[in-house]
């Protein structure tokens, strides 16, 4: 098997007051396009992961989060084709400004355990329990 590069990407599950958590569906052009994920996206070189998200955040959805609101869940381990996955999910309760899709994605506020409702990536899986035991 060949070694396969080390992605490292950031996600975050917003929260709402309603316990709804937000999924963007990737636009086409995108690899996985059609897709439903939880907002975030690569480090830049000399980011932390925090940092990555909060920037990813306000550039996608035009909200400005704090770092204190932002805990880690849990994470995806998942090979794909090409390159091995390593995801990071925080959730985040706060933030500041309203949710706008900036980048052209369609948006959703669903329940945790309607989130298996969504055809996701398959490293977006894997995370649904995690959100439901939360959440539910």
């Amino acid at each position: 098997m060949a070694d396969l590069k080390l992605t490292l990407v950031v996600a975050c599950a917003l929260i709402d007051a309603d316990k709804r958590v937000l999924i963007a569906q990737r636009p086409e052009g995108k690899a996985l396009a059609g897709l439903w994920e939880f907002p975030g996206g690569k480090l830049e070189p000399g980011e932390r992961p925090e940092q990555s998200l909060i920037r990813e955040l306000h550039e996608e959805l035009g909200i400005t989060v704090a770092e204190p609101c932002l805990a880690p869940l849990t994470f995806a381990s998942y090979a794909y084709e090409t390159f091995h996955l390593l995801m990071p999910l925080y959730i985040c309760r706060r933030w500041e400004g309203l949710v706008t899709a900036r980048e052209g994605q369609t948006l959703a506020w669903v329940r945790a355990n309607k989130l298996r409702d969504y055809p996701m990536p398959p490293a977006d899986i894997p995370l649904i329990p995690h959100l439901i035991d939360l959440l539910m």
